[in-house]
């Protein structure tokens, strides 16, 4: 199978995980149930749950658990989109062509769906039904845990509105794009491994393999908030510039961005190496993610 047609069919299958695991209507109060699922269902690239998928995959996972550990970590991200956009934060009209949470329903709303999101993920990974070893879904959660918290993406996301106070030199741009971007994309590819079962090398290897993505992930998102279709992207484009926030891309140019997710991507699959032809459609995903449009 193609590497775009392994991708949408990790999308379709993370989608039918979210619509069994998410609450529905009456299931909680008010409009919470509603708001996880406009938030959750029926858009995005799943490329977080295909990292999963397919670094389980790798390793010979069982599917159906490989699939739980994907959707709790899509609701993660989703959570993390959530909150992202509020007016206190990057303050978003719309996400993904449509308006974002706080704007189809209200604030409050926004907030306590995000919070029940990144909750859920992780009822899904403690649920013996994901795995009935104790020690793979306490691993899952610490995993998932780190890559989210203070160390990880809520971390990320302080130092990037901390970017709006003063001009960050490179190493703190790469920090906070590692904690922001790369922290739950690396997670979602040792993840991948840490259900399958591999070895403490092997998973390693999957977060090294991830955190390349993740760098190679955020640098093409500068690239397109500079250069962008803001209809093709599906959000507004342009605010980094206008909220003065330095960018690799900003500091060294488009022309050396472009060069850099190159070498980013020979390096992601450099690390593959060991695994040979079994990882030829993760080896392919640090090209998609450079050359993404949206």
């Amino acid at each position: 199978m193609a590497f775009e047609e392994r991708l949408q069919a990790a999308a379709e299958a993370t989608e039918a995980a979210l619509d069994r695991f998410l609450p529905t209507e009456g299931a909680a109060p008010g409009s919470i149930a509603e708001a996880m699922r406009y938030a959750a269902l029926g858009g995005g690239k799943r490329f977080r749950p295909f990292l999963v998928l397919e670094s389980a995959r790798l390793f010979a996972g069982p599917a159906e658990a490989a699939l739980n550990v994907a959707a709790a970590f899509e609701c993660v991200h989703c959570y993390s989109l959530v909150h992202d956009d509020l007016p206190a934060m990057d303050d978003d009209d719309m996400r993904r062509g449509r308006p974002t949470v706080h704007k189809a329903f209200d604030e409050a709303t926004a907030i306590l769906a995000g919070d029940a999101l990144l909750t859920l993920a992780f009822e899904i990974l403690g649920d013996a039904g994901t795995r009935a070893d104790p020690q793979v879904r306490a691993d899952l959660v610490l995993c998932l845990a780190r890559a989210s918290g203070a160390a990880g993406m809520v971390g990320g996301q302080a130092l990037d509105l901390a970017a709006e106070k003063r001009a960050l030199d490179e190493p703190e741009i790469v920090r906070l794009q590692a904690m922001k971007t790369g922290a739950l994309i690396a997670a979602s590819c040792e993840a991948g491994a840490i259900v399958a079962g591999a070895s403490g090398d092997d998973r390693a290897r999957l977060r090294r393999y991830g955190e390349i993505i993740g760098a190679a992930f955020q640098l093409a998102d500068d690239l397109l908030d500079v250069a962008g279709d803001a209809a093709a992207v599906g959000k507004r484009t342009g605010k980094d510039a206008e909220r003065g926030k330095a960018t690799l891309v900003s500091i060294h140019g488009e022309d050396w961005a472009r060069a850099r997710l190159d070498e980013l991507v020979q390096e992601a699959s450099a690390v593959l190496d060991t695994f040979g032809v079994k990882a030829s459609v993760l080896r392919e995903a640090p090209r998609f993610v450079a050359e993404r449009t949206s």
